[in-house]
């Protein structure tokens, strides 16, 4: 799963070939501004159709900056990411995880101790399951068919993402992004995790998108809830992370935010 924590899934009925190459330009969100081209020929046509629901690829390529908050029982948890190069910090009253575009990183700030997913891979992992579904935009991810998703009575069509070899630690991974039929909005995601010791590898779990928040012309995610499941279906949910204070800029983060603060130490 770690591809939550570097791209994500989904499937069903994708491409019709096409000879034209059909881009769009974007501005990237550095500092200074920059024409980038996108191809969206490589996106099946209902991903794309995904995107456009969602406020639009070309829109979300233009941000630069990714902040939300989550309520633990510690307190508030903040998380910044930098969405070009990826890099990242999650702060809370009692510890801070960061990722510095080389190594993560562990801050325990107080005597309560860490019991948090490993720094490894928790800095980006709620990261990944909100920046759906723009995160499939990713490089180095394959689509295909996927079969649909039926829970209490809807049908939810899929995407099934995979991924090239060499494509972050765990390039086995597999990801479904299901949406509605009829507005092609987000509505589930299902995933297998690979990076856990001791569950089935292939198993799909799952989480669904059941409230969306507009952000500066982009739909998010306000609630996200994880499921039981079983035989590769949900069954019943778990408790919501509920994300608020979203910021989402075209500027970029002061990268000094990132670095391993002195007493923090790298995690191997």
């Amino acid at each position: 799963m770690k591809h939550l924590f570097y791209t994500l899934s989904l499937g069903l009925l994708l491409f019709s070939c096409k000879t034209e190459t059909k881009k769009e330009a974007t501005i990237t969100a550095d500092t200074t501004e920059k024409i980038v081209e996108i191809d969206m020929t490589k996106y099946p046509e209902n991903l794309r159709k995904v995107f456009d629901a969602h406020g639009g690829l070309k829109l979300w390529k233009s941000m630069r900056a990714l902040e939300f908050t989550q309520v633990k029982p510690s307190g508030q948890e903040i998380t910044i990411t930098d969405l070009k190069n990826r890099k990242a910090k999650i702060e809370s009253p009692d510890h801070a995880i960061g990722f510095d575009g080389q190594n993560p990183w562990l801050l325990n700030k107080s005597n309560v101790e860490y019991k948090g997913y490993d720094p490894q891979f928790g800095y980006n992992l709620m990261f990944y399951f909100y920046t759906m579904p723009f995160i499939l935009s990713d490089d180095g991810i394959k689509f295909s068919e996927a079969e649909a998703l039926t829970f209490e009575g809807v049908t939810y069509p899929g995407i099934k993402i995979s991924y090239d070899n060499g494509v972050g630690a765990t390039p086995e991974d597999i990801y479904v992004l299901y949406y509605n039929e009829d507005t092609f909005k987000m509505e589930w995601l299902g995933y297998t995790v690979n990076f856990v010791p001791g569950i089935d590898t292939k198993e799909l779990h799952f989480r669904r998108y059941s409230e969306w928040q507009s952000v500066n012309g982009l739909i998010l995610p306000k609630v996200i809830t994880g499921y039981g499941f079983k035989d590769d279906k949900p069954t019943t949910p778990k408790s919501p992370n509920v994300f608020t204070n979203i910021k989402l800029t075209k500027t970029a983060p002061d990268q000094s935010l990132f670095d391993k603060p002195e007493k923090a130490n790298f995690v191997n």
